[in-house]
């Protein structure tokens, strides 16, 4: 990003328009902007620190000013890098602003209610930024590739989901998603490096291969979910991951870019304190 470049010129072009149908195949997964050269990784980083010292100020107005909210959803596929967004984007946030719900198989007092009935608890509180670490998607994904719920019912969903998300935003929640976008090669090569680690061998489920299988499948649930539920005011975002340092670096600009628009205000000084002769003694 140079000089003049403006917030929001990186992730822009990822962002996925209202009523547009899309293929994800034409998205490249190793697609790196305008950054390449041999330095391009320690370019991106340091234009990454520079973006997050300004995601921090402006978590501090909304955190202060309580008046609206974000809430941020990853959705991908098996080893598409959900938990190291959240560690590397997230981490010099102030935690008291920020909770982060991993979204798991529903409990049985989870299924015996409506699919949002769980989500919606979860949604941030004025202040407060949320991330979700897998979503309510799970339930027009998961379940439609293992055929728990045929294309009708799926239809009635994304519904639910579009004015579930409509209530947020009325209610002052800005959403904005992410889809985080490998290639089949990548996830293969992070499945093995999970594999033959014994330090990371916890997040290895033999099901992780299963669902492998059904990667066309998948494919092809996200590109209903995205068309269906992308619109102006809570977008979705393809964003390339298979180079995780560009991957935090578009997913920061969007953020950026969404609380400047939001346009979080710090409250009001205490009424009749002379700050300018105040001095602490």
């Amino acid at each position: 990003m140079s000089k003049k470049d403006k917030i929001g010129d990186l992730s822009d072009p990822y962002r996925v328009k209202e009523g547009k149908r899309l293929k994800l195949e034409k998205y490249n997964p190793d697609d790196t902007g305008d950054y390449s050269g041999d330095d391009r990784k320690i370019r991106a980083e340091e234009q990454t620190k520079v973006l997050l010292e300004r995601l921090f100020k402006l978590q501090e107005r909304l955190y202060a000013g309580q008046q609206n909210s974000l809430l941020i959803v990853l959705q991908a596929m098996d080893a598409g890098g959900k938990d190291g967004t959240i560690k590397n984007v997230f981490r010099g946030l102030n935690p008291q602003g920020v909770r982060v719900t991993s979204f798991k198989v529903p409990s049985s007092e989870e299924a015996g209610h409506d699919f949002l009935w769980r989500v919606h608890k979860e949604a941030p509180a004025r202040g407060m930024m949320a991330v979700f670490n897998r979503s309510h998607y799970e339930d027009v994904l998961v379940t439609r590739v293992h055929g728990l719920v045929k294309d009708k019912e799926a239809k009635r969903r994304f519904d639910h989901i579009r004015n579930f998300e409509r209530l947020l935003l009325e209610r002052g929640t800005l959403v904005v998603k992410f889809f985080l976008h490998i290639s089949k090669e990548e996830q293969a090569q992070r499945l093995q490096a999970r594999i033959d680690d014994p330090e990371r061998r916890w997040k290895f489920s033999p099901s992780d291969l299963e669902e492998r299988k059904l990667w066309d499948s998948y494919q092809s649930a996200f590109e209903d979910a995205l068309f269906e539920t992308s619109s102006v005011d809570a977008p979705w975002y393809v964003i390339p991951a298979n180079h995780k340092w560009y991957r935090n670096l578009v997913i920061v600009d969007a953020l950026v870019k969404a609380l400047v628009d939001l346009g979080p205000q710090l409250p009001p000084e205490p009424a009749g304190v002379d700050f300018s002769s105040l001095r602490v003694v």
